[in-house]
């Protein structure tokens, strides 16, 4: 009888018969491993392993493995996260560790040099960028080795989107104007809302998202390049807008109780800075030509009047009217035109 495939010992190669596997075993290293940069290339080495049987008979298992071996590949880069779950593993923790800062990571990993550095630190101060911003600007070094140096220095996780790809199901309940101005995708949703980005939401955002999926959300930081990719990919500007937050899914914040009423088209035409800014240019422009045709009607107007009376028209006279006319003509041309 031919044995059952033990994806664990046949695939990963770990001969520990007990289950299930913590994330370190599950990786294969040492309990209580900190070091981020050697916990993301064991993921990288299993992972690129791991996908030689993506396709085939065994596609369904390869890709339930993938996924485990990236929840314990973020748990364990994201410092919060991995304190929580070493100390319901029994770590006794002494005292918290100093936390490297961006250049140590950079320098110790030999990923840019000390000149380079510098360097960038005076573009950085030039520009007001962010050191990795600026880093990544002058390319002196992969996005993706600039990025996980930066995501470590926060105490974030890192993930190549290559590994684990934005999912449709979850982009598809997202408003595509707010995954395109904040450049984020959700990855996976369980006990939490995983959403990657090159930077860390703003907590508008993370509430919007919380709402709206009924989970805390943590942030995975990834390259601009890559989430320009799935952006492009998810949330083009044709996808079509989920609407409001769900009532089943708590309550709208305060103040969004109108806008919520409104057509999810209108809403997503409101919430389009581009379409509101030409919204505002068009009213603008109507209430210019309202108030020259006011002020050429109310001159006309005057003369034929005048034509009938003895009383002399002063230049004065006529312009103080006329303008006063093409005011009010274009307030009101202004008033009655909708907003956008």
């Amino acid at each position: 009888m031919a044995q059952e495939l033990d994806v664990y010992r046949d695939w990963l190669g770990i001969k520990d018969p007990a289950r299930p596997l913590n994330h370190y075993q599950l990786l294969r290293l040492p309990a209580f491993e900190d070091d981020a940069g050697k916990i993301r290339t064991h993921y990288r080495k299993m992972n690129e392993h791991v996908r030689k049987f993506a396709t085939g008979e065994f596609s369904g298992q390869s890709q339930t493995l993938l996924n485990e071996l990236a929840k314990a590949m973020l748990c364990l880069t994201d410092l919060q996260r991995k304190r929580e779950y070493d100390a319901a593993m029994g770590r006794e923790v002494e005292g918290e560790g100093l936390q490297r800062t961006f250049e140590e990571i950079l320098l110790a990993g030999k990923v840019i040099d000390q000149a380079q550095l510098d360097k960038a630190r005076g573009l950085s101060d030039t520009l007001g960028l962010e050191l990795h911003k600026a880093v990544m600007q002058q390319k002196m070094a992969e996005p993706d080795a600039v990025m996980a140096a930066y995501a470590e220095s926060i105490g974030l996780p890192f993930l190549d989107l290559t590994d684990l790809g934005a999912d449709a199901q979850l982009s598809a309940q997202i408003p595509p104007n707010l995954a395109r101005q904040h450049s984020f995708a959700p990855i996976l949703a369980e006990a939490h809302l995983l959403v990657a980005s090159p930077t860390p939401l703003v907590p508008d955002v993370e509430e919007e998202l919380r709402l709206r999926f009924e989970l805390p959300v943590r942030t995975v930081l990834c390259t601009p390049g890559q989430i320009n990719e799935a952006i492009a990919t998810f949330f083009p500007r044709d996808a079509p807008d989920p609407g409001p937050i769900s009532s089943k899914k708590g309550k709208a914040k305060k103040g969004k109780k109108e806008k919520a009423a409104k057509p999810a088209k209108e809403q997503a035409v409101e919430s389009d800075p581009a379409a509101v800014a030409e919204s505002k240019k068009q009213r603008i422009l109507f209430s210019i030509v309202g108030f020259n045709m006011g002020v050429v009607l109310a001159v006309a107007a005057q003369y034929i009047m005048a034509s009938f009376s003895i009383e002399p028209v002063t230049p004065s006279r006529v312009i103080g009217v006329a303008v006063g006319v093409g005011i009010l003509v274009g307030g009101i041309t202004y008033a009655v035109l909708p907003k956008r």
